[in-house]
Parts: C-alpha cells; structure tokens; sequence
C-alpha cells in the first residue's frame, strides 16, 4: 500500500492523529505535514478535524474506499504467491448456520484434514441472512445457503439436500390417527422418508399441535410458515427460538411439535414420531457460496472440491 495511504488508513482506524503517529514511528508534526500536503494536491481535506474523535469528510470517505480496494488487491497478491510455493497450504474461513456447523461439517472438515493437514479452518457462526453480508464484505471465504434470492447473489454450486419432517412427540393424542404414517428414527436413518412410497400425511391434520418454530429470518422458519399458508391454516406457535437443535431436544422431551432437517436425526431411538407431508415442497438444496469479487485460494479450491465428491458419494 502507498505511505499516504497507510498514513489515511491509521488515522482512521486509530481516530487520532497522535495515536496514528504512535503507531505509524513516526512524530506527529511530521504526520500532520504529511496529510496536509495531500489534502493540498486534492484540493479538500480528507479529514474533520472539529469532531472528537476526528472523522472522514466526504473526500475522505471516497478516499478510504479506495485503500480498501487497494488492501484487497494487495491481500489477493500474497494469496496467490502463496499458493504458488506451498499449494496444501493455506486458511479458509467458513460461515454458516449452527445446524451446518454442528450436523454437516463434522466429518467433511475431518477428512479434509487428515488429507491436508497444514490448511487452517476458521468457522464463524450465524444465520444464513448474516453469513451471506459478511460473504459479501470478503469477511469469510465460503458460506452455503438454500434460499434462492442468497444464491443468486454470489458464485455458487450445488453440494447437499436436506428433507424437512414434522416432528411430533409420541405422548401427544393426534399420532393414534397418523399410526400408519408414522416413522421412527430408524425409519428416517435407513432414508425410507426418502422413497416413493413412503406415506405421508396432510398438515391440516396437526393444526391444533403447539408448535416450537425458528426465529424470523431463518430459512427454515419461512418454510414451515409457507406450509400453513399452503395449507389455509394459522399454526399455534408456543416458543420461538434461535437453533434446530434446541427445538429437537425440547420436542423430544415432550414440550410441543416442530419440524426438523432429516440430517438432525441421527440415533436409532427417540421419542418423536416423524412425517413427511403431503403436498409440500419440503426437499431444500443447499449450495456453497463464494464471492466472485474475491480471489479464491487454492485451499478455498480444494475444500469445495472435496466437499463436493462427499456429499456426490454420499448421494
């Protein structure tokens, strides 16, 4: 980067001049020279000196974009000659929902690993509406999601499906109607949730059940909020909360229905009753996203290759 514009950059980072100059080893009227110099060859200030802590002008907020665009390109260079002498290795930060993190990345992450095993991972955790901001501000490398309007957003490819099932706890009276329809555990463990003739059953047969459903905001949340209104009925919601997980333990201890990623259900015994519904679209296509103005590393490369012969031999 240029040295007025690192000498930009550390003002505005520091919100002080002195602090700046500190920072920079360098005096303070030499700093303040510095700038007034090139605050003379633009011909207006860059910074607004009467506020506490100083602030960017106009200029200086134009100005500063473009350091930004100057730290990305310098990032991307030392990315790629990176790469060029050590191709296995390398960082890759990760950004995704709690459910991806805990139910999907496990053994993905793992096997990767063991295969390269000088590659960092760094893994941050929100919601896809979240992953997909920082995504966009080049704050992560890869995020997934399996809403349409993310996708389109960015560069991305298809990697893993997941099926959402109505979870019921077997105390509850309205499964001796659904008996026949009913899965278990082991059902969904050997995917006959999966097949053709699996039977299912309609959602208006469950609308008098309490609900636990997601947080606004989550793609999940506006699914099953689109299965009631398909169906001309109002849910009765008795919590809303933040994690899947959370929502599957409760409904296991028996607190209300709610509805669940088949990937969630992992053990062979449980206390809920599953079902797949009757004319809902409730198979969801999860991709990997990356941001097409951002250079990706050859370990960005290899992860999304890897994940996709996975999730392929998986299928």
């Amino acid at each position: 980067m240029q040295q007025n514009m690192r000498y930009v950059y550390e003002i505005y980072r520091q919100k002080s001049f002195s602090k700046a100059a500190e920072a920079l080893f360098m005096t303070q009227p030499a700093l303040s020279i510095a700038i007034a110099k090139l605050e003379a060859d633009i011909g207006m200030p860059l910074f607004d000196r009467s506020t506490r802590p100083i602030s960017l002008t106009p200029a200086g907020r134009i100005y500063l974009d473009a350091i930004e665009q100057e730290r990305y390109l310098e990032q991307d260079l030392y990315q790629r000659l990176n790469d060029i002498r050590q191709l296995n290795t390398g960082e890759v930060t990760i950004g995704s929902s709690h459910y991806i993190n805990a139910y999907i990345l496990p053994p993905v992450l793992t096997g990767f690993q063991q295969q390269f095993p000088n590659i960092q991972f760094h893994l941050s955790e929100g919601s896809s509406y979240l992953m997909a901001k920082q995504l966009k501000h080049r704050e992560i490398d890869i995020t997934f999601s399996c809403d349409g309007t993310i996708i389109k957003a960015f560069d991305s490819c298809p990697l893993f499906a997941d099926t959402i099932l109505l979870a019921v706890p077997q105390s509850f009276p309205v499964n001796r109607q659904y008996r026949e329809q009913a899965l278990t555990a082991e059902d969904i463990a050997a995917c006959r949730h999966l097949t053709s003739d699996c039977p299912e059953v309609p959602l208006a047969g469950f609308y008098r059940e309490p609900l636990i459903v997601l947080h606004e905001g989550n793609n999940l949340r506006q699914r099953v909020m689109d299965f009631f209104h398909q169906a001309g009925i109002e849910p009765i919601v008795k919590l809303e909360l933040s994690q899947m997980a959370t929502a599957y333990h409760l409904a296991e201890a028996g607190f209300a229905a709610t509805f669940l990623s088949d990937h969630l259900i992992t053990g062979l015994h449980s206390s809920l009753c599953f079902y797949r519904l009757a004319g809902m679209d409730s198979r969801r296509t999860f991709h990997v996203l990356t941001n097409p103005q951002r250079y990706l590393s050859q370990a960005v490369q290899q992860l999304i290759q890897y994940m996709r012969d996975t999730f392929t031999s998986t299928t």
